[in-house]
């Protein structure tokens, strides 16, 4: 018989609970989502977990065949593919649907939210945890891999397209390819439910780095024209504000013997 019944702290509750919250996170986070009518007929990433929810169940009670033709048959109608034997908490939200791929050993906690082409996949062929941990609070961007059994803490924002490939902190901003922690919090994220999308705010270190660069180029060019010798006008080439390639090359030799 299926087990409609799981484990979630000091209580045991229902599928139909598991799936009624599954339904009403879409509220709190996708301004888009107006009634519930239509957040039950036109949103595919609500189908995929609703029928995830029952493969689980299929899978758990050892009707392992009937699990798997059952998350295909649900990738074949939202195009999002759920390994029955993955453990997902509460209320995920998966916004749009369209490639999200989660794999068998994958774990997510509570009130995760991943965009259309997330990938949480596998780094091996052995039959072994394979794919990575989520903690809860996590928001993955669109097209973000988050591959290899690695962790990820509470409260991680994964940038749109990053490639993570380890371990992630609580509260930390990862973007890039490989993935970059780019950003910390001491404390938990300061939303309501848990979840900031500001994502024009995410840092970007190879701007920063350029930034400096160019500071330090500007110090260097003030320091040499302090410190260079004046050079003599004698070329009749040499114009009253510019000097001959010759000149010009005395003038920087002078001024790195004087350093």
């Amino acid at each position: 018989m299926v087990n409609l019944f799981i484990a979630h702290g000091p209580l045991k509750q229902s599928l139909l609970e598991q799936m009624k919250e599954d339904v009403n996170c879409v509220f709190a986070r996708d301004p888009a989502a107006r009634n519930l009518p239509e957040v039950l007929l036109v949103y595919p990433g609500v189908h995929a977990v609703l029928i995830y929810r029952v493969s689980h169940r299929l899978w758990l009670s050892e009707w392992k065949f009937v699990a798997r033709w059952l998350s295909f048959l649900g990738r074949w109608l939202t195009n999002v593919d759920i390994h029955p034997g993955a453990k997902i908490g509460n209320r995920l939200f998966i916004d749009h649907g369209a490639g999200v791929v989660i794999g068998e050993t994958a774990e997510i906690g509570n009130d995760v939210t991943l965009y259309h082409g997330v990938t949480l996949g596998g780094t091996s062929w052995n039959k072994e945890k394979r794919h990575p941990t989520l903690g809860n609070n996590v928001l993955v961007g669109a097209g973000a891999k988050i591959l290899g059994p690695i962790r990820l803490g509470d409260n991680v924002r994964v940038g749109a397209n990053s490639v993570v490939n380890k371990n992630v902190p609580a509260c930390c901003t990862v973007v890039g390819i490989p993935g970059r922690i780019v950003h910390r919090k001491g404390v938990q994220i300061e939303n309501a439910f848990g979840i900031e999308l500001d994502h024009h705010l995410i840092p970007d270190p190879v701007g920063k780095a350029l930034h400096c660069l160019v500071d330090r180029m500007d110090k260097m060019e003030k320091r040499i024209s302090k410190t260079a010798r004046p050079i003599k006008k004698d070329c009749t080439h040499c114009e009253a504000d510019d000097a001959c390639h010759v000149h010009a090359r005395t003038e920087h030799s002078n001024a790195m013997e004087d350093n």
